[in-house]
C-alpha cells in the first residue's frame, strides 16, 4: 500500500497525451485524492514530445515529485528521455507497437501492452489512450468504474455508442495488463478521503477570481501559456454583461483596458513576458493618468520567443522597472491555485484604490500545472472601489475643471467617471497640474511625482510573505516566489528530519518589497538560499536592495526550462550546512 503515487504518460504531441492525463487525474480526484499535473509540450501543433506527468496522493501536495512509479509510453522517446525518473520497482507500460527497449541500467519493470492493436480491433486506434488507463488500472488494482462518470462526461456528446466503445478499451487494458501480472500487485492507493475538490490550473482560477473582483471586460492577444485566461473569460463573461474582445495587438489590449477601466468597468488584461513588453508604454500611461488596470504575466522561458511552452521565472526586474520614467505599481505573486484566485480578485480593490496598475505575476508551472484545490470560499471577496466618486460632485471653481490630480496627504486623488457633472478635466500623458492641464512647471512636476509615490508607501495587503519561521537562529532560510513553494516545503521537510533548522519565506507581494517582513526572516538566518527559475538571481537582487545582508545570500537558479524538483532544493542545501 502507498500514499502517493507519480504517474507519467508521454508521446508525440497530438497522440491524445492531454487527454489521458485528464480522463486519469480526473476520475482520482473525484475519489478524493490530492493531484499535482505538470505537461511538458513543444511549442508547435503536432508533433515533438510531449508528457503529463502527475502526483496522485491522500496528502496536499503542491509540485511534481523527484521520482517516477508509472510510465506510460506511447513511443521509445518516452522511455529514453524519461526511465531515469523511475525507481528501482517503478513499471513502465509501453505500447508493443513500436518493440519497446528496456534501457539496461534501470531496475523498473517494463510489460508490452498491445495499446494500439487492441483499440485498432475494437474500431479506431484513436482509443489506445483509454486501453493505456485500463493497464493502469490494473497495476493500481482500481475500480474501472471510477472512469466511466468522466468518460461520460467527455464523450457523452458525441452518443453512448462511444461512450461505450470507450470504456470497452479501459476494460480491454484491464484484462490484457491483468493476465501479464499473473495476480501480482506492484502498487495499490491507500483509500483516499472521499471529500469533493476542485481540480484547476492556475489560468483558470485567475480568470475565475477577475469575474468574483468584478471584472466585466478583458482586451488581450493569444499568447502562451496565457491564452486559457482569455478563452475562459470569453465563455464566461457574456453572461454577466461583460465581453473579451481580442485585439489585433498587444498595445491595443493595454490601451482598450485602460480605456474600460476609466470609464469605469473594472478590465484587464493578460499575457506573457514578450506580450508585456510590448504593452509597457501603455503601463507608462496607466501610471501617469493614475488609471487604474489589472494586468496578468504569466512568466515564460525568454528572451524573445525563447521557450514559450517551458518554465521560467525571469520577468521580475521587467515588471517593476520595464516603464520608461518612475510610475507607482504593485506587484503581486500568488503561490497556489487558490492564492492565484484570491489575489486576483483583490487585485482589481489595489487597482482602483491606490489607482495604479497592479501586476498579478505567474509562471507557466503556477499557470498550467494543475492542482487540487480546496473549495473556494466567495464570501471573503469584497468590492472596494476607493475615492470613485458615486454621488453628486460639488460645483467645480471659476476655471470649471475638476481637481482629478489633487495633491492630496496620501497621494490618491478623486476619480471620477467621464460624464458626471461638474467632473470636467484633462486627461493627457505629459505632465499635468490637478486638473490634469499640461504642466511643465518644476514646482508641479515634484508636487505630482511626490503624490504619486506617496500612493503606495503604506500598501495594505494580506500576507505579503508567507513566512515558516519556527527557529529564532535558523540555520538557513528558504527564500522562493510563485511555484517554487512546494518543492521548497518538501524540501524542509526532509532537512528538519536531518537535524537542521531551517525557516521558509516565500514572497506573495514582489512591489512594493514587503522588508520589514522579510529583514528579521533575514537576520535571524545564518545563511539565505533564494531559490529562482533564472539565470541572473533577480529576486535575490531585489533582496539585497531593500534588506542588504548580501554577504548572506546564496543562489539556486534553474533556467533549463523545467520546474524545480525537492531534491534538487534538498541537494544544494546540504552543501550549505
Amino acid at each position: 500500500m502507498i500514499n502517493q503515487l507519480s504517474w507519467k504518460v508521454g508521446g508525440q504531441q497530438g497522440e491524445g497525451i492531454e487527454s489521458t492525463g485528464e480522463i486519469f487525474s480526473i476520475a482520482l480526484n473525484r475519489l478524493g485524492y490530492y493531484l499535482y499535473g505538470y505537461r511538458h509540450f513543444s511549442s508547435r501543433i503536432k508533433g515533438g514530445h510531449t508528457n503529463n506527468k502527475i502526483r496522485v496522493s491522500t496528502t496536499q501536495v503542491r509540485s511534481i515529485s523527484d521520482d517516477l512509479d508509472i510510465l506510460v509510453a506511447f513511443d521509445q522517446e518516452t522511455i529514453d528521455l524519461n526511465y531515469k525518473e523511475l525507481h528501482s520497482k517503478g513499471v513502465i507500460l509501453a505500447d508493443a507497437k513500436f518493440s519497446p527497449k528496456k534501457p539496461e541500467d534501470t531496475q523498473a519493470s517494463m510489460y508490452a501492452v498491445p495499446f494500439t492493436d487492441i483499440a485498432t480491433e475494437l474500431g479506431t486506434s484513436l482509443m489506445k489512450n483509454m486501453v493505456a488507463i485500463g493497464a493502469t488500472t490494473a497495476v493500481l488494482d482500481l475500480d474501472i468504474l471510477v472512469f466511466e462518470e468522466v468518460v461520460r462526461e467527455i464523450f457523452g456528446r458525441k452518443g453512448d455508442q462511444v461512450v461505450a466503445k470507450n470504456m470497452e478499451a479501459i476494460k480491454a487494458g484491464l484484462d490484457y495488463m491483468n493476465e501479464q501480472l499473473a495476480g501480482v500487485r506492484t502498487m495499490q492507493l491507500g483509500k483516499a478521503d472521499g471529500q469533493k475538490r476542485l481540480f484547476m490550473i492556475g489560468n483558470d482560477a485567475i480568470a475565475l477570481g477577475a469575474l468574483a473582483g468584478g471584472c466585466r471586460f478583458m482586451a488581450a492577444y493569444p499568447i502562451t501559456p496565457a491564452s486559457e485566461i482569455m478563452e475562459y473569460l470569453i465563455k464566461k463573461l457574456p453572461p454577466l454583461g461583460g465581453t473579451v474582445i481580442q485585439t489585433e495587438d498587444e498595445i491595443a489590449a493595454a490601451t482598450m483596458a485602460i480605456g474600460a477601466n476609466y470609464a469605469g468597468v473594472r478590465a484587464i488584461t493578460a499575457s506573457a513576458g514578450p506580450g508585456l513588453s510590448l504593452k509597457m508604454e501603455a503601463i507608462g500611461l496607466a501610471g501617469i493618468t493614475e488609471t487604474p488596470i489589472v494586468i496578468v504575466d504569466t512568466q515564460r522561458g525568454g528572451p524573445s520567443t525563447g521557450l514559450p511552452t517551458k518554465q521560467e521565472q525571469s520577468d521580475l526586474m521587467q515588471m517593476i522597472y520595464g516603464t520608461h520614467g518612475e510610475i507607482p505599481k504593485i506587484v503581486l505573486a500568488p503561490s497556489t491555485v487558490q492564492e492565484a484566485f484570491y489575489d486576483t480578485a483583490e487585485a482589481f480593490n489595489l487597482a482602483e484604490e491606490y489607482q495604479c496598475p497592479v501586476i498579478v505575476l505567474s509562471d507557466l508551472q503556477l499557470s498550467l500545472g494543475k492542482q487540487t484545490v480546496e473549495p473556494l470560499d466567495f464570501s471573503k471577496v469584497e468590492i472596494r472601489r476607493g475615492k470613485l466618486a458615486t454621488g453628486e460632485l460639488p460645483e467645480v471653481d471659476n476655471k470649471g475643471y475638476f481637481k482629478r490630480y489633487e495633491v492630496t496627504e496620501d497621494g490618491v486623488s478623486p476619480r471620477v467617471i467621464p460624464g458626471m457633472k461638474n467632473g470636467i478635466h484633462h486627461v493627457t500623458g505629459v505632465e499635468h497640474d490637478e486638473t490634469g492641464k499640461p504642466s511643465e512647471s518644476a514646482a508641479n512636476r515634484i508636487a505630482q511625482m511626490d503624490k504619486r509615490f506617496r500612493k503606495i508607501k503604506n500598501i495594505r495587503f494580506n500576507t505579503p510573505v508567507h513566512a515558516y519561521a519556527p527557529h529564532e537562529d535558523a540555520d538557513l532560510l528558504i527564500v522562493g516566489f510563485n511555484s517554487t513553494r512546494g518543492a521548497i516545503e518538501e524540501a524542509i521537510v526532509r532537512l528538519e528530519a536531518d537535524g537542521h533548522k531551517v525557516n521558509h519565506a516565500h514572497i506573495r507581494l514582489i512591489h512594493p518589497f514587503p522588508a520589514n517582513e522579510v529583514l528579521p526572516l533575514v537576520r535571524s538566518a545564518k545563511r539565505v538560499m533564494v531559490v529562482e527559475n533564472n539565470a541572473t538571481g533577480q529576486l535575490a537582487n531585489i533582496m539585497k536592495m531593500n534588506v542588504g545582508n548580501a554577504e548572506k545570500m546564496y543562489n539556486l537558479l534553474k533556467y533549463d526550462g523545467n520546474p524545480f524538483l525537492p531534491n534538487e532544493i534538498y541537494t544544494k542545501s546540504k552543501e550549505l550546512f
